[in-house]
């Protein structure tokens, strides 16, 4: 298993968070392949990528990504 950033554990349920600043779509796509096997290695279906973005020109926002059969749920701050 690999260094997961957070994880929440409420009521017996786990959450997979992962956090990165954002450097770029390719680094996205990194960053949404490393949460997909943290969610391999918990054998769960949904998990939240948190992604930090300093460029003046940001699109702030939350969206679902489906890859496979896990849901990515990314929030842009």
């Amino acid at each position: 298993m690999g260094r997961t950033d957070v994880i929440i554990d409420y009521l017996g349920k786990q959450y997979i968070i992962e956090m990165k600043i954002y450097r770029g779509n390719e680094y996205n796509l990194r960053g949404e392949q490393q949460l997909i096997g943290y969610l391999n290695d918990y054998q769960l279906d949904k998990g939240y990528m948190l992604s930090f973005n300093f460029n003046k020109k940001k699109q702030t926002g939350i969206h679902e990504v489906r890859l496979g059969d896990k849901i990515l749920i990314e929030a842009i701050v």
